[in-house]
């Protein structure tokens, strides 16, 4: 059999495992069904491109974790996860994309099969790679199991990032410096938002003996929309030139081995406006307050709201939240969908935990963003990356 590439050891799996069967005993779970590949990457080492198919890792509060997925993949399993060959379990071909029966039905009957198919089993209701389709046929082939919902339970368990994990975000840092160096060097009136894209994606992916490292595909495509495309923050790119005149900004991160470091700055090409003088000296202000509230034992709102007061001195209100957690992710989400940096999270911060600091403004005809990747510290945050925190302004 092949010797599986772990990116962590043993003994740190085994402290997620255990961290998670505490939640599970928490809840009153007597297994969980994992779908988010965020999550089976954390809890087993998988990592494949195979989430477009019915898959999962399942955890019973006793032994190895369940690899269950399309039969093809369970070679990928093999080579990314610790577990025994026994417990990959793959699922013949005429189950995918079949109108006829799920995948989930042959999972369950592999469940009644080890003695796993009565208990209170909880299951990721809300995130996007568990269908209703997939739960109504747990529910059919599974009678004597009753269902809770156990969205981002393994998400919370993410929350503390270890040192191995912090290494690799570390990594990943400076490849998203590395990118928006070649932004700056290539940015400039008439080159085509493709090509720059292409920069970009060659800067993010190259080996650099430095780093250690070369860089992993994003959870999220590079997004830079410019002039009033800016006003909407999730556009990405086309063909067209760019404009003296106009503000983009690029939101992008660096990728090693799944684990995600977004950073995000604005370029001005010509002389800048009033308006984006005025954004980046309330952005950077604000940002400063913010950081200063990022240390353990103040909540996630404290950073919020340091950051609003000041953009409120300035007459500007952004009402949408202003960061969210980072680690390691997949596709189409870089955040881990647990806590919120805006009014009314008072989740407590901890050490170790990650953030994306997402102070990006999107007003009606315009839009700016400069943003961190920060670690919370006792003493204040780390912050992961080394980009100059400015407005870029090119001719």
């Amino acid at each position: 059999m092949p010797t599986p590439k772990l990116n962590f050891t043993r003994t740190e799996f085994d402290q997620r495992i255990a961290k998670t069967r505490a939640a599970m005993l928490d809840g009153g779970l007597d297994l969980l069904i994992i779908s988010d590949p965020s999550n089976m990457n954390w809890l087993t080492g998988y990592d494949g491109w195979s989430f477009y198919v019915h898959q999962c890792v399942v955890l019973s509060l006793y032994g190895e974790p369940i690899w269950y997925g399309r039969s093809q993949d369970a070679n990928g399993a093999l080579r990314t996860c610790f577990m025994d060959p026994a417990n990959i379990i793959g699922y013949p071909d005429h189950y995918v994309q079949s109108t006829e029966r799920h995948p989930m039905d042959y999972l369950s009957a592999q469940l009644s099969n080890r003695g796993l198919a009565k208990g209170t089993f909880g299951v990721e209701m809300d995130n996007y790679w568990f269908s209703a389709a997939a739960f109504a046929s747990l529910q059919t082939h599974l009678p004597n199991a009753r269902f809770s919902d156990a969205t981002a339970l393994v998400n919370w368990q993410r929350a503390v990032k270890s040192e191995a994990e912090l290494i690799l975000m570390r990594q990943a840092e400076k490849i998203v410096g590395r990118m928006h160096e070649r932004i700056v060097d290539k940015v400039e009136p008439g080159i085509r938002k493709c090509d720059l894209v292409a920069d970009i994606y060659d800067a993010a992916l190259r080996y650099d003996p430095d780093i250690g490292a070369g860089g992993d595909y994003p959870a999220l495509v590079p997004l830079l929309p410019s002039g009033a495309d800016a006003s909407a923050p999730h556009l990405t790119w086309d063909d067209e030139p760019m404009k003296s005149g106009e503000g983009t900004f690029f939101e992008i991160a660096g990728v090693v081995k799944r684990y995600h470091c977004p950073l995000s700055r604005t370029v001005f090409l010509g002389k800048p406006t009033q308006t984006f003088l005025d954004a980046e000296k309330a952005v950077l202000e604000g940002m400063e307050a913010g950081l200063e509230k990022a240390r353990v034992g103040n909540t996630c709102e404290d950073i919020a709201l340091a950051f609003f007061d000041v953009l409120k001195t300035y007459g500007i209100t952004k009402d949408s939240r202003t960061g969210y957690p980072i680690g390691v992710s997949y596709p189409p989400d870089w955040g881990e969908r647990t806590m919120s940096l805006r009014h009314g999270d008072t989740s407590v911060l901890q050490e170790n935990m990650t953030f994306h600091f997402m102070t990006g403004l999107w007003m009606e005809d315009w839009g700016f963003e400069i943003t961190e990747s920060i670690r919370i510290g006792e003493a204040g945050p780390e912050c992961l990356t080394n980009v100059p925190r400015k407005m870029v302004v090119k001719d």
